[in-house]
């Protein structure tokens, strides 16, 4: 059912209708998200708390609601969050890569206040994953893509399978004795690779 994670009343809403239709919820995938390329100089207040407003305040809310009307009360819990690959930083993206972080941080903090109920939390960082959320993007960042492929080391961008196995792995028995991690799932892309190169282009596309 379509939900606004940025507003509480949906989120009841969402909670009062999985009670009513299954009695308990066993995993929660934090994957909503919405963001935008733009250099930090020219990002203005209303996108950057767009952007924050979604990623990093939507997560939270849908956790702490789906935590004290099934989790808590259960004694078990399994939540995932989708974040992205920001352990170098996110430039061209600086308002996504803050949210990100915080939701990282968000993870870790609820892996250690929640394991007294038995609910694990974990955290995904995907590179850049061949899916319809990159249609949103212009053809300069489409561009982009192949020079990416060529500079990652395993030279493939990643899929939505590649994604959706790890967050099998967490949601799983597998992951039974995991919380409070972050799995980048990248080609090892946050170890290797210019981050610059989204700002490069904007810069010269400036420049003209």
């Amino acid at each position: 059912m379509p939900c606004d994670i940025r507003q509480e009343e949906q989120l009841k809403e969402m909670s009062r209708a999985i009670m009513d239709t299954y009695g308990r919820l066993d995993i929660l995938v934090n994957n909503a998200g919405g963001q935008f390329p733009a250099l930090a100089e020219h990002m203005s207040l209303k996108g950057w708390n767009a952007v924050i407003n979604n990623n990093l305040n939507g997560t939270f809310y849908a956790s702490q609601q789906m935590a004290n009307t099934f989790f808590i009360p259960q004694k078990e819990g399994i939540i995932v969050n989708i974040i992205a690959n920001i352990v170098r930083g996110f430039p061209g993206m600086a308002h996504t890569g803050a949210a990100r972080a915080g939701v990282e941080n968000l993870t870790k903090t609820l892996a250690q206040e929640w394991a007294r109920f038995n609910i694990r939390c974990n955290a995904i960082a995907p590179g850049i994953i061949v899916s319809s959320g990159l249609d949103q993007y212009g053809t300069f960042v489409q561009g982009l893509l192949e020079k990416a492929k060529e500079e990652i080391l395993m030279h493939r961008l990643g899929t939505i399978e590649d994604v959706a196995n790890a967050v099998c792995f967490y949601a799983s028995p597998l992951s039974s004795y995991v919380s409070g991690t972050t799995l980048y799932v990248d080609g090892t892309e946050h170890l290797h690779g210019n981050r610059m190169s989204m700002v490069e282009l904007f810069v010269k596309m400036t420049e003209k």
